[in-house]
């Protein structure tokens, strides 16, 4: 039996999975594995609670419009819970639609307004007839990390109060197009529209959120080589 545990948290996982998204779980368990670290996944998905103490670490996929506004419908009951395990410093990985889905709302391709929980501080508008869509490159400077990935979306999201960039765009259009700024950090939470998926072309993010995800749990720093 390993020495440390993980309980996983994929938000809808059923339901969400565009471009093989669930492939950072993958990510994620295989570099657990190299440091003696079991890692549980629980898919929570429609008409399922969340509860928060009963995960170290959650997943949110992205999917397609339709998928995405029954999500947001069911998300609006695991709304207080999962802004109480956000506020309190849980580690959470948005991709694409989850990550649209923790701000307060997104505008579907066809004009629609899908409202989101809120959680964060951060709004998604549309793009008339327009798509982001190429490879993307973005730079930490916090971190003093450099992340590469492929994007796809039609959302343009504007980030809020508290919250910081997952990264500076070198190449690619990130966020919006407009402020040079892809993905987001708030807290424990990270964001971003990278396909591919992000973590299996930038392990050394994965790094870091399993390190902050055991730190948070055992009291100490974990690091994977």
């Amino acid at each position: 039996m390993a020495n440390y545990q993980l309980r996983v948290a994929h938000l809808y996982g059923n339901l969400l999975n565009t471009y093989g998204d669930n492939g950072n779980l993958l990510v994620l368990d295989y570099l657990a594995k190299k440091m003696d670290v079991e890692m549980t996944t629980t898919i929570v998905s429609l008409y399922e609670p969340f509860v928060a103490d009963e995960y170290d670490l959650v997943f949110f996929g992205g999917g397609q419009d339709y998928e995405q506004k029954i999500v947001a419908h069911d998300l609006q009951s695991k709304k207080e819970a999962l802004t109480s395990y956000i506020e309190n410093d849980g580690v959470l990985l948005a991709i694409c639609g989850g990550y649209q889905l923790l701000g307060h709302y997104y505008v579907t391709a066809n004009d629609e307004k899908i409202m989101g929980i809120g959680a964060l501080d951060h709004y998604t508008t549309r793009q008339e007839n327009h798509r982001f869509i190429g490879d993307i490159k973005i730079v930490n400077e916090t971190f003093n990390e450099t992340y590469i990935g492929f994007e796809n979306h039609n959302g343009r999201t504007f980030l809020g109060k508290g919250e910081r960039p997952l990264g500076i765009v070198v190449d690619g259009h990130g966020n919006n197009g407009e402020d040079q700024t892809e993905g987001v950090i708030y807290r424990n939470v990270f964001g971003s529209y990278f396909h591919g998926p992000l973590l299996a072309r930038n392990t050394n993010l994965a790094k870091r959120i399993l390190n902050l995800a055991l730190a948070k749990k055992y009291g100490s720093d974990f690091l994977i080589k």
